[in-house]
C-alpha cells in the first residue's frame, strides 16, 4: 500500500515553507514600515541609522559590551539576519559609533570659530559650547566615555585614534589666536594634548553631575575655565623661560 508523500504541515495547517515564507514577508514589512515613498538606498540608510539610534538608546543603562546583537536589532524594529546587511558584527557598529561621536565634536569645533563674541572670550565660549554639546549629545558622550577605558581593545584602540586627530585640529585651531601663533607645532600640540585631556575630565564631571543640580555643573563649568587659562599661560610662561 501506498502512501502519498506530504509536507509537513504546523499546527495552522500551513506548510513549513509556506510558514518560512509568510515568515520572511512579515520580516520585511517590519523593515519597510514607516519607509513607504524613499528609495532603496534610503531605506537602507534609514534602518542603518536605526540601529545606530537603538544601540545608543540601550547604552543609556549598558556598557557596549553587554549589548547583544539580537537586543539592537529588536529596539531597531528589524530581525537579527537583517542586522548583517548593515554592519559586519557589533563591534563594526561600535566602531561606527565613535566616528559618529568625534565627527559630531569635530563639528562642534568648528562651530565654535564663529561663537567668540570678543578677543578674550574664547576659553569662556569655548567651555560653553562644551557644555551645550555634551547635552545635545549625551548619549555619544557616555559612550565614549564608557568605552575608552573599559571597552573592547578595538573600540579602545579607535577612540584613542581619534581623540590624537581631534588634538591635532584643535592645535591647528589653536595657531588662529595671536597670542599663540608665534608658538612652535610641538608647543601647540603639547597644549592642545593638554586641553582635550581637560575636556575629557569636564565631560566625565558633566555627565555625572545630577540634572536637578544646576550648581554642580556652574561649578564645573568655572573649574573648566580656570584649567584651561592655567594650560594657555602656563605653556607661555614655560616656553618665556
Amino acid at each position: 500500500m501506498s502512501v502519498t508523500s506530504r509536507t509537513p504541515r504546523s499546527r495552522g495547517g500551513r506548510s513549513s515553507s509556506g510558514h518560512s515564507r509568510s515568515r520572511s514577508s512579515r520580516d520585511e514589512v517590519v523593515q519597510r514600515t514607516g519607509d513607504e515613498g524613499l528609495s532603496r538606498q534610503e531605506r537602507k540608510q534609514r534602518t542603518r541609522q536605526a540601529l545606530l539610534d537603538a544601540a545608543l538608546a540601550r547604552l543609556e543603562d549598558h556598557s557596549f559590551g553587554a549589548l547583544s546583537l539580537r537586543e539592537v536589532a529588536r529596539e531597531a524594529g528589524i530581525t537579527p539576519t537583517a542586522f548583517y546587511r548593515h554592519f559586519e558584527s557589533m563591534e563594526d557598529l561600535g566602531l561606527v559609533l565613535v566616528d559618529e561621536s568625534f565627527r559630531s565634536l569635530r563639528e562642534m569645533l568648528r562651530a565654535g570659530r564663529s561663537e567668540v563674541a570678543a578677543p578674550g572670550d574664547e576659553i569662556r565660549a569655548s567651555v560653553a559650547i562644551l557644555v551645550r554639546h555634551v547635552h545635545e549629545h549625551r548619549a555619544h558622550f557616555r559612550f565614549i566615555a564608557r568605552e575608552r577605558s573599559g571597552g573592547s581593545a578595538g573600540l579602545r584602540t579607535a577612540i584613542r585614534h581619534e581623540i590624537r586627530l581631534f588634538s591635532s585640529e584643535l592645535a591647528t585651531d589653536l595657531a588662529r589666536y595671536p597670542i599663540l601663533r608665534d608658538l612652535p607645532t610641538a608647543d601647540l600640540q603639547m597644549i592642545a594634548s593638554l586641553i582635550v585631556a581637560m575636556m575629557v575630565s569636564a565631560v566625565e564631571s558633566i555627565l555625572d553631575a545630577p540634572l536637578d543640580r544646576p550648581e554642580v555643573e556652574a561649578e564645573i563649568r568655572a573649574t573648566a575655565e580656570q584649567q584651561m587659562r592655567l594650560i594657555v599661560l602656563g605653556a607661555l610662561q614655560w616656553r618665556a623661560g
